[in-house]
């Protein structure tokens, strides 16, 4: 695979000027967020990059592991910041979510479809694992905002339900199902044009680094599933943990939009 030189780095981060100059010229305010958020992912990156290759070197299973827990808490603060719900009442659902989804999508994917004999070894462990924790984030993100934001909304139809003998899970379906759609229309909207319309960049990663073409389309495609089971997974765990933190033993709501 041909490498990228320090010179062409710098040619390739020039692009950056054309964002940059539109949002300066429509007065956009997103100048100085991008250019922090460049300067974040170049410097994270480098550092990242570093302590991966000591940790392929080392490769010992414990450390992976802890690896991966740390890559979690970073996932779960994230995921904290950007939601109207309290840190308190997400972290832990979260956490667990992330965790228990990652190992057992990522090890499903590393023992039978890799058949990898130790499905720890760095080199696949902590790529796979941090593949499904990206994926896992935005959907969660978007899944609990909803539905939080859709029980508000239509409070009224959920008290009704409630009063005619309903149980508080099955009030609350309408919306679980409306942050369900929300969530995951776009993963399946790209599944659908993937290949035809959009060149995923794990499979243009292996064609450039010298893999077939069928190998990384095999490749991709075990990608998207895995990503979308995990996804789905964590979203219902986190949603189940969480659950007695939004509806009390009535099944009133107790948190706020």
């Amino acid at each position: 695979m041909t490498d990228i030189s320090i010179l062409g780095l710098g040619l390739g981060l020039l692009l950056m000027l054309i964002p940059l100059l539109i949002f300066a010229r429509l007065r956009v305010l997103l100048v100085h967020s991008t250019l922090q958020g460049l300067i974040r992912m170049i410097v994270q990156l480098y550092l990242v990059g570093l302590y991966l290759q000591y940790l392929f070197q080392l490769d010992r299973w414990y450390i992976n592991v802890l690896w991966a827990l740390i890559m979690t808490c970073v996932a779960t603060g994230t995921a904290l910041q950007r939601t109207r719900l309290r840190p308190s009442m997400l972290a832990v659902p979260v956490f667990v979510g992330f965790l228990v989804a990652g190992l057992l999508v990522g090890i499903y994917f590393l023992a039978l479809v890799l058949q990898l004999d130790n499905i720890f070894e760095a080199q696949y462990f902590i790529p796979i694992f941090g593949l499904l924790l990206g994926n896992m984030l935005g959907v969660n993100i978007l899944a609990l905002d909803t539905f939080v934001g859709t029980l508000h909304r239509e409070q009224h139809m959920y008290y009704y339900l409630l009063g005619n003998g309903a149980t508080s899970w099955e009030a609350s379906l309408q919306p679980l199902r409306s942050a369900i759609q929300k969530a995951f229309n776009p993963c399946i909207a790209n599944m659908a044009v993937m290949g035809l319309v959009s060149m995923p960049g794990t499979m243009i990663g292996q064609i450039l680094g010298g893999s077939s073409p069928a190998t990384a389309i095999r490749y991709q495609m075990m990608i998207v599933i895995i990503t979308f089971v995990a996804s789905i997974i964590s979203l219902m765990l986190t949603l189940l943990l969480v659950r007695p933190q939004l509806f009390d033993r009535q099944g009133r709501i107790m948190v706020n939009a």
